[in-house]
Parts: C-alpha cells; structure tokens; sequence
C-alpha cells in the first residue's frame, strides 16, 4: 500500500483535523498507511479509521439559579474491518500508534486468509462549507452564556403572571472527525452544534400546564440574540397558557391536519427509519423491496437532505467520508429508494447515499437520516382547514414509538386543537395519533404550500445511539387517522 500523502496546506479542515488528532501522537501518514494495510493483509472488503475530538458544554438555570454545568471532552479513534456482511470493530480513547496496531489486530481475524488490495490515499470529499468552522465552546465567557439563560428566563416571566417557574438550558458542542479509509480517501470535518431549550409552568386556579420551545443550528452562540430569546420564550408560554383552557380531546377515526415544521417528526419516524438501507436489506421494513412502487398519494414527495446550510442535521461529509446528498425517497408518491451507508449500499448492489452516521468513535456507522422533509404542496393552508367539517388539528408534538417492521406509531400531540366546520373551535390535551406509516402516507388529501423546517432540536435514536437531525413538512390533510382521546 502506497504511504498516505499529505494534504496541501490550503486544505484548511485536513490540516486542523491532523493537528488536533495526528499530531500530538507523532502519527504520520506513513504510519496510518501501515495499520491499514496490516489489516489488508488479511482478506477483507474495506477498512477505515475514524479518529474523534468533542468538547461538551451545557448550563441549565432554574429559578434564576445555576443548577448544573457541564463540560466534557471526548476523544478516540475506531478501527473497522469488513468482509461480506460481517462488520469487526475496536476502538479506544488512547490515540495513539499503539493502541491503533492493538485495534487493528483485533479487527483484521475477520477477514479470510489471503491478499487484499488497499488502495493509495489521494481523493479526498467533494469540499463544502455548510457551516463555520466556529468553536462554539469557546465563542461566549461563561459569565455570558449564564446571562443569556437569564434573559431568557426574565422575558418568560414578564410575558404573563400566571408563570410559576422556569426551566432553562443552553448546550453547544465541537466535533472534530478525521476519516482515513482504505479505498484511498482521507476525509475530515470540524462540526459546531448549538442549541437552547425553555419550559414554562403556568398556574391558574389550581391547574398546572407547561410549554416547551427552543431551537438550535451548527453555528455559534450569536445566534441566540434578544429577538431569537423572545421568540422562544412567547411560544413556550403561549402554548403553556393554551393548555389552560384545553378540554379533553375526542377519541375515534377522524380527519387530522398536521401543522408545518416540527410535526414532521412523525414522518421522520413512522416513514423515515422505514427508509434506512439496512432495515430494507433484511427486509424487516414495510416498505422493502417496494421500490418503484407506489406507496403514498399523488403528491407526496419526500426527501432526505443533508447538505442544507447550518440545518442540524447537516453535514459536509457523513461518518464514513462520503458526500452527503440531497436523496430523493419519495417521488409523487413512488418509492425511488433508500438511505445507504458504505456497507449496506455495497451488499444492496446501489449507490451509497451519505448516510452513514455513528454516535462517537465508540460506535460503528449505520445508515441514518439528515434533515428528512416532505416538499411542499399547491394547497392554502388556510384552504386545508376550511375544508375540514369535523376534525382535529395537531400543532406540535412530544413523544412517540414506531414498530418498523409493521409501521405502526404512536404519537402525542403537545398542542392540538379540534376543528369543527373549518374553524378551530377550542383546544385539546390528551390526543394521540395512532396509525400505520405506510397506510398513513395513502391518506394525504391536501398538501399545504407553507413547508418549514423545524427550529433545530431533534435528536434521533436508534439501537442505542443518538445523532442530531432535522425534519420538516408543510401542512398537511389526512383522512381517517385515529385519535386516541380523553374525552
């Protein structure tokens, strides 16, 4: 295997990322050539390096007292071998020469007996700069970050005298990854991530109800300026006041709008992990081997997409080096494909997707979605409701389970209000939507034109790790959708 080549100096993100991770431990290109090609020498399909620094930060203020800070820093690097659908991995915190040939040692048993090629290291990522290199950490003195929590707390209280107490938290995070593969890529990312969260508890009477807002983007804390603050603070009280009057919300199959933005989360989890590669190669997903099939009404388009500028869910290269795209998986209500990593992609036969994605050096990569959207539709969304006699109208949601291999869901609606002869007549509490995925997707009547993302909080799980990720969706009209009620 020809030695890694050092990246010119104008590759500003290689050469952070060798600075901060390869550097203090003497690691060079050559040696990083000789791990790679120790595990070669077994036979296996591919191997790479993932090598990882993140600083942590979060603050959290009640009662206008600090109640807990944090800060962390993680660091390490994992070493993959993998041949066939079989997948070794071994990491470790120490980076170090050392520790690499231990991990590698570890790793290359899985391969069978034999030569395999690795390829010189030369091409590297399609350059994008979807975010500043910023360092959120480090952007803001602590004695600021607590006044910002401050502020934030104050608007909320001043907004209405019925608050009774406030919950705030502000969390930032950098991310620095260098991918060294055995197919001749070197690929590194540096990766801010910010994000404040608000809960208010109003009280009238004897009743208690809370609200919740926040929002978030890869970039620094400038973004949380007093206009930012006050919006989060007007919809985490507005929405706790709301719920003050909210009656009991009726039960039954019934015809359901979803607002914009946030409620998309239903179609990130009810459709969207239905979508990812490896759920489909098992066929464990409803919508394996439907590809060119038609799978939702006519106009439903979904997307997952990665390369939006500064969205949360964004990167300029996914956990194994590769490009993020923009994937079309839904098209006018066909199914067009599915959300690949390397592995997957390879076993499947298709074009890899820019979709794999790991927690931490800890992990291995498994496909995984970005920013999942349904596009926008031609209806008035103001046209959507007055069209609906008797109905129910979901503005946001908390939590939610989905079974992937049925496609059945649950969800809660945090704000939700029945809908009678086109009007919103009062609001409810206690609605969940209960429904079939891929059933649910065959039900959209009316798209709205007023497609929106969420405000950037979204974190998803899946088989014990968690990334961050965006969703959005116009307002949408879907016909019998049950409703799991109070009243």
């Amino acid at each position: 295997m020809t030695d890694l080549s050092v990246p010119p100096v104008s590759d500003a993100l290689v050469a952070r990322a060798r600075d901060l991770l390869l550097a203090p431990s003497g690691l060079t290109g050559e040696r990083l050539s000789s791990v790679l090609a120790a595990i070669h020498r077994h036979d296996v399909d591919f191997a790479d390096l993932y090598f990882q620094h993140a600083s942590f930060e979060s603050w959290s203020l009640e009662e206008g007292i600090v109640k807990a800070g944090s800060f962390s820093i993680d660091r390490g690097v994992g070493v993959r071998a993998v041949s066939g659908e079989r997948q070794a991995y071994a990491y470790s915190d120490d980076i170090s020469a050392a520790a690499l040939d231990e991990a590698a040692a570890a790793v290359r048993a899985i391969g069978r007996q034999g030569q395999s090629a690795c390829a010189p290291v030369g091409a590297r990522g399609a350059a994008r700069d979807l975010y500043a290199g910023i360092d959120p950490v480090g952007s803001l003195a602590d004695d600021a970050k607590v006044a910002l929590l401050e502020r934030l707390e104050r608007m909320a209280r001043a907004r209405d005298t019925r608050v009774t107490q406030v919950m705030a938290s502000l969390a930032g995070e950098q991310e620095t990854v260098l991918i060294v593969r055995s197919d001749g890529s070197l690929v590194a990312d540096v990766r801010p991530l910010v994000r404040v969260s608000i809960t208010v508890i109003v009280e009238e009477n004897g009743r208690r109800e809370q609200g919740h807002a926040g929002g978030g983007a890869r970039t620094g804390y400038a973004m949380f300026d007093d206009a930012m603050l006050a919006e989060y603070a007007r919809r985490a009280v507005d929405q706790a006041v709301l719920n003050l009057s909210a009656r009991d919300a009726p039960a039954g199959p019934m015809t359901v709008v979803l607002g914009p933005g946030w409620p998309g989360i239903l179609l990130h989890e009810a459709i969207g992990h239905g979508l990812e590669g490896d759920f489909n190669r098992k066929g464990t997903s409803a919508f394996a081997g439907r590809v060119g099939e038609r799978v939702a009404s006519k106009g439903v388009t979904v997307v997952d997409d990665g390369t939006i500028a500064g969205r949360r869910g964004s990167l300029n290269v996914d956990d194994e080096g590769e490009a993020t795209q923009r994937t079309v998986l839904i098209e006018d209500g066909v199914l067009r494909g599915y959300l690949q990593d390397r592995l997957n992609a390879r076993l499947m036969g298709v074009p890899g997707s820019g979709n794999g994605r790991r927690e931490s050096f800890a992990h291995l990569p498994m496909p995984r979605m970005t920013n999942t959207l349904m596009l926008a539709g031609d209806r008035d969304p103001a046209e959507i409701l007055a069209s609906v006699d008797d109905g129910l109208y979901a503005v946001n949601f908390g939590g939610g389970q989905v079974d992937i291999t049925s496609g059945k869901f649950v969800f809660s609606a945090s704000e939700a209000w029945k809908v009678e002869k086109g009007k919103l007549v009062y609001p409810v509490k206690g609605a969940t939507l209960i429904g079939n995925g891929p059933d649910a997707l065959t039900r959209v009547t009316m798209i709205g034109d007023d497609l929106a993302m969420d405000t950037g909080v979204g974190t998803c799980g899946k088989d014990g790790q968690s990334v961050p990720v965006g969703v959005g969706q116009p307002t949408l009209r879907i016909e019998e959708l049950t409703v799991g009620g109070t009243g």
